[in-house]
């Protein structure tokens, strides 16, 4: 069975919802492919910074901002500040959002049968019409065909839309993430806010979403000499003996009360920048958004927040071009090569930046030799100080918020 589309997403993540909201904002509709039989629950939570805040959400998440960060080597306490500047004041503060209520806000939003779940890729290949029009052509694991003028991959860091494309595979940074959320039925009477520990290569953190839940992480460069990652009693074991020994008691007890079932080890990956900047992000009427494009490590927070700038961007682009469909027949593909050149460049900063971001504040390795040396008298002087809170400012002024398409 062949079925004809216009605008095809691949990928029922928040890159793709949120493709699919921001394009139906400026009249157009998308269909949404998902692999899985309903939306994704991957992953317990996310920051999301004033360059991504999508409203719906705001009366049921405080902003957050500082960030306490603890030497646990030295004893030295400093304040991060999310606070921003005096002209953005209106926007200051980062807020900790449960994944799956911004993908049920993005979702509620679409058509009823905008998404196709249970709708695995298996195949793209590009052909071209009697007419002379070219198509994509996708097929799925159930038989199904279908034909797009436009196809958006947002099918996540192991993209195939983007291995079609010709982008190079991620990056491993060396670093690995477990993730989790600590459940308090009573309350945990903590402050809101943000605890980080440095210790040697290791950074931990806890960001109190509201008065019950507490999401926590610790990426480190060590990797589990064996697999316990689908296992959580073995992986919370570790994190307590091993990974988080000796870090303070408040921060353990916080993953003490951890939901079993939102735990994850992962690899922390990233494209390379300079494919993101010189790679092929689009050919004729397919390209790229969201980790599909920019996979990039999480020490900037700004992973969610650029895919929710991808979306806006992409559909103010095809709104666009869409002035001169009438005597344009190639408008659509206009548009996606003006949505790459828009975002390419950005979006290699973000990367680049986020991957010495982590660099940075894990010491560089932890280790002894000079650069690791170099590293943590950086990071303690200026990095947290000074660099992080202007980079953060910069990053939220030179942005698209993702209501600005409505």
């Amino acid at each position: 069975m062949m079925i004809q589309e216009e605008i095809v997403i691949v990928g029922g993540g928040i890159a793709g919802l949120a493709t699919a909201l921001a394009l139906k904002r400026v009249g157009f509709q998308a269909r949404v492919l998902e692999r899985n039989p309903g939306l994704r629950a991957g992953g317990s939570a996310l920051t999301l910074a004033p360059n991504a805040w999508f409203d719906k959400l705001k009366p049921l998440y405080q902003p957050i901002q500082e960030s306490l960060v603890t030497n646990l080597d030295s004893g030295a306490i400093q304040e991060a500040k999310f606070a921003g500047t005096e002209d953005n004041r209106e926007n200051a503060g980062v807020r900790s959002v449960h994944r799956k209520a911004l993908l049920e806000a993005l979702a509620e939003e679409l058509a009823p049968d905008a998404i196709r779940f249970s709708s695995k890729l298996i195949s793209i290949k590009s052909e071209t019409l009697q007419d002379s029009s070219k198509v994509t052509v996708l097929h799925l694991e159930d038989g199904t065909g279908i034909q797009a003028k436009v196809v958006i991959g947002c099918d996540g860091v192991h993209s195939a839309v983007a291995q079609w494309l010709g982008l190079s595979q991620p990056l491993n940074s060396g670093r690995w993430a477990v993730r989790g959320l600590a459940i308090y039925p009573e309350g945990h009477g903590l402050d809101h806010g943000v605890k980080q520990y440095l210790s040697g290569g290791t950074r931990a953190g806890a960001l109190t979403i509201n008065s019950k839940e507490i999401y926590w992480f610790v990426v480190t460069y060590s990797s589990l000499e064996r697999d316990i990652s689908t296992n959580p009693e073995l992986l919370l074991e570790e994190v307590s003996k091993n990974l988080a020994k000796g870090f303070p008691s408040e921060f353990l007890n916080v993953v003490k009360h951890t939901d079993r079932s939102s735990l994850s080890w992962v690899p922390l990956l990233f494209r390379a920048p300079w494919n993101i900047a010189f790679g092929n992000a689009y050919s004729g009427g397919v390209t790229v958004a969201g980790d599909a494009m920019h996979p990039m490590t999480p020490d900037l927070g700004q992973g969610g927040c650029s895919a929710l700038e991808d979306a806006v961007v992409l559909a103010r682009c095809v709104s666009q071009a869409h002035l001169t469909a009438a005597t344009d027949r190639h408008w659509l593909e206009k548009a996606l090569k003006r949505y790459v050149e828009a975002r390419r460049w950005r979006v290699t900063w973000l990367v680049a930046g986020a991957w010495f971001a982590g660099w940075v504040q894990q010491g560089g390795g932890g280790g002894e030799e000079w650069w690791s040396v170099l590293a943590r008298w950086f990071r303690d002087r200026f990095y947290y100080p000074f660099i992080l809170p202007r980079t953060r400012n910069l990053i939220w002024r030179n942005s698209w918020r993702f209501d600005s398409t409505r």
